[in-house]
């Protein structure tokens, strides 16, 4: 019998200013000051652990998700090494390099913005 592989999906949010790079269409507004409230969700999958029976501590996972959040709240994406260009794809690769040391088991990273229906998923390998 193969064993259950479980998923385990944590979420924070996060409000912070932005602008892209120059080098799109000219007089884009993507390349102004702007603001988004933000949602990350990571996920770690595997299986269930002994002697607990889960797959991570939920709260650990809470914990290291928020902390990053919060790294990221109430500032300047594009001043954070890594965020030079902080598109929604550059985002999930921020949060999963962060949070894969420590949860090896991390399998996706969603990064979105709800008030304007926009998201982007990293499936971590």
């Amino acid at each position: 019998m193969s064993p259950n592989i479980f998923e385990i999906t944590k979420a924070a949010g996060f409000d912070a200013a932005h602008h892209l790079p120059a080098g799109g269409a000219e007089g884009s507004p993507y390349t102004r000051l702007h603001g988004h409230s933000f949602r990350v969700e990571a996920t770690v999958r595997g299986e269930a652990v002994q002697p607990v029976g889960w797959v991570a501590d939920l709260a650990e996972l809470d914990r290291a998700l928020r902390a990053i959040a919060g790294e990221l709240d109430h500032g300047l994406l594009n001043e954070k090494p890594g965020l030079e260009s902080p598109t929604l794809e550059r985002l999930c690769v921020y949060f999963a390099e962060r949070l894969k040391p420590e949860f090896p088991g991390l399998s996706r990273i969603v990064v979105s913005r709800p008030t304007i229906g926009e998201s982007c998923a990293l499936l971590v390998g």
